[in-house]
């Protein structure tokens, strides 16, 4: 049986005999009596088991090592002890696996640096062991809004000839040998001789291709892996991660902030509901606070303000910023800070200019701006971006000329606009910046499990 069942329903248990399979935690030995903390991975408590002298392998078991995998048998009894409810008093121990003495999670504290080197074993520890089951939950929670509310879950393509983000910061993908690049006339790879007879790309976003399926689904949403060759060693910045896009027919930017506020609701309640152990450790932990910051979310209005006005209100601010806010600029991470905290919970900020923003974003009447929102969450910062689509067939091969992005290729994506077209909108939820903004982990590298940052593609 799992451990999660046992503590659910452990009354039912006590004073029976289980039979239980996991790993050693801490093991605890004295003269005449032993503890075990013993954790299976289907729960966040351990389960202390007590051995005493009367057991006839007494000695082998007092000198079994951390991390060791076994097989005990005992009885649930009501533990004397203050720090849990009930224990196991083991009646035999069959080790089904050794762990050597060089097992690096012993029980004691690790930095978070030295456990990205043994990743492999960091899940084994109380701070990855919750954060990896809260990135769990989480994709749970955002797959059941989008699926109780009518969405259609669309794979996008992994590989991809479409240019979204822009090339240069989309990995390559070719079969050509790379000491004998076939050439064309002109001195060019002739990528006619690859693979898929052109260039090709790891995808940087499903949402061209998320567009195409919100025209027969009305609302759909992509939800997997997509990868970047931004060199940036942020914090907050992986060349591999996931992100959550959501694409809907019928709707405008007032509506995909309405979705936006609502789904991200959903997620955190379903998270603090589902992963209380969890979220009581991050909060003793990890960020202080952190339970009523995102319960005051969940209670809260988001705050809408246009890009000019948020200029305005950080200009009026008496701060000595290290980068001065301007119209028509983008806004830095002091300034998103700062304006959070002004509104004390959660902004949307509408209408940027369209210099700063992609090609598929409507343009606004004035011509100077594009329907676009990105929303600013207290201590995160930006958490999703997203806008109003294009649905002008002439303003978007014009904004696309404007920009320089290549129509060859695109034209399936362009024709949607001739071919039964509707206003539409959608966004992009990071997933990383999603589980480091509900557990307060300040590092990308430490929501995933193998993080692919620069000069690291470890494992």
């Amino acid at each position: 049986m799992d451990i999660k069942d046992l503590f659910e329903f452990i009354e039912n248990y006590e004073n029976k005999e289980v039979v239980l399979e996991g790993w050693v935690r801490n093991n605890r030995n004295q003269s005449n009596f032993g503890f075990i903390d013993f954790n299976d991975g289907t729960y966040f408590k351990n389960l202390q088991l007590v051995y005493d002298k009367d057991l006839k392998d007494f000695d082998k078991i007092s000198k079994i090592r951390v991390g060791s995998a076994l097989r005990v048998k005992g009885t649930i009894i009501k533990s004397v002890g203050s720090n849990q409810s009930h224990e196991m008093k083991v009646s035999s121990v069959e080790v089904l696996g050794d762990s050597s003495e060089d097992y690096p999670i012993q029980p004691k504290r690790h930095t978070r640096e030295f456990l990205r080197e043994v990743a492999y074993l960091r899940p084994r520890t109380n701070l990855f062991n919750a954060v990896f089951r809260v990135r769990s939950v989480a994709s749970l929670a955002i797959h059941e809004y989008f699926q109780s509310h009518n969405y259609v879950y669309f794979h996008s393509p992994i590989i991809t000839g479409a240019d979204c983000e822009g090339s240069g910061q989309m990995f390559k993908v070719t079969t050509l040998d790379m000491n004998n690049l076939p050439k064309d006339k002109s001195g060019k790879v002739d990528f006619k001789e690859d693979l898929f007879g052109k260039q090709a790309y790891i995808t940087g976003s499903g949402q061209l291709h998320g567009e195409t399926f919100a025209m027969a689904y009305k609302k759909i949403y992509t939800f997997g892996p997509t990868m970047r060759t931004e060199n940036s060693n942020t914090k907050t910045h992986a060349n591999e991660f996931w992100m959550i896009e959501p694409e809907v027919a019928f709707c405008d930017l007032e509506g995909i902030m309405d979705i936006e506020e609502e789904m991200l609701k959903y997620v955190i309640k379903y998270v603090l509901d589902k992963c209380p152990l969890e979220m009581e450790f991050f909060d003793k932990f990890v960020e202080k606070g952190i339970i009523d910051k995102l319960n005051k979310v969940v209670n809260s209005k988001f705050v809408r303000i246009t890009h000019h006005d948020a200029i305005t209100l950080l200009k009026d601010a008496k701060v000595d910023f290290e980068f001065k806010p301007e119209y028509g600029e983008d806004i830095a991470k002091e300034h998103e800070k700062y304006i959070t905290e002004h509104f004390n919970g959660p902004v949307f900020i509408t209408d940027w200019p369209k210099d700063i923003k992609a090609f598929y974003m409507k343009l606004n009447p004035d011509n100077e701006t594009v329907a676009a929102v990105d929303l600013e969450v207290p201590g995160s910062g930006e958490l999703m971006g997203g806008s109003q689509r294009e649905d002008d067939y002439d303003k978007l091969i014009k904004r696309m000329k404007e920009m320089d992005i290549p129509l060859e290729g695109l034209t399936w994506y362009t024709n949607l606009r001739r071919f039964g077209g509707c206003y539409h909108s959608g966004f992009g939820l990071g997933f990383e910046r999603l589980i480091m903004y509900l557990t307060g982990v300040e590092n990308i590298r430490d929501v995933i499990p193998y993080p692919r940052t620069p000069n690291n593609c470890d494992y």
